[in-house]
């Protein structure tokens, strides 16, 4: 059984891992984003964090799963349920490059999001990236709890280390 937690700060390149990593092990992947940001017909709201964790398990029920997101204290649970965390460590210059682009693409209508991609949402995103950057030793601390199963990438292209988490289906 397989249980992967792809872990990154914003335009770290998560989403994209989670999906070639979903097709790679034919394991469902689940944005973390969506679980605290839940969309109804009547719009889109905030899940508690008790709200959270109890979707998080009721995923987990049915088995294998791949989780991908940003650290959150709402859903840290997924350190110890995870068999695998992958920490996407992309350099700071690259993610500052891939917040601009987005932004453009949301704005041209090339690329879809599930939030107002304005000026100021743009303001949030690099505040996000300092606040991960001046805290990253905090987060660098609560991931070495985990270091039997961490595996730190710096980009998301490279899915060799996949290979090792490949398992006989029955």
């Amino acid at each position: 059984m397989k249980k992967v937690l792809i872990i990154g700060i914003v335009a770290s390149g998560k989403t994209t891992l989670a999906k070639r990593l979903s097709e790679t092990l034919k394991v469902p992947w689940y944005e973390l984003d969506s679980i605290v940001h839940h969309r109804t017909e009547t719009g889109r709201y905030k899940r508690t964090a008790d709200e959270q964790i109890e979707v998080i398990k009721d995923i987990d029920k049915h088995g294998e799963w791949i989780f991908e997101g940003t650290d959150r204290p709402s859903y840290r649970c997924l350190f110890e349920m995870a068999d695998t965390i992958i920490f996407l460590d992309t350099p700071l210059w690259k993610r500052r490059i891939r917040i601009l682009i987005r932004f453009l693409k949301q704005n041209l209508g090339i690329e879809k999001c599930n939030y107002k991609p304005d000026i100021k949402m743009l303001k949030m995103m690099y505040k996000w990236t300092r606040d991960f950057e001046e805290n990253r030793e905090d987060f660098e601390s609560r991931l070495q709890l985990y270091k039997e199963k961490v595996i730190r990438l710096y980009n998301n292209n490279d899915l060799n280390f996949a290979t090792h988490l490949h398992h006989p289906t029955a």
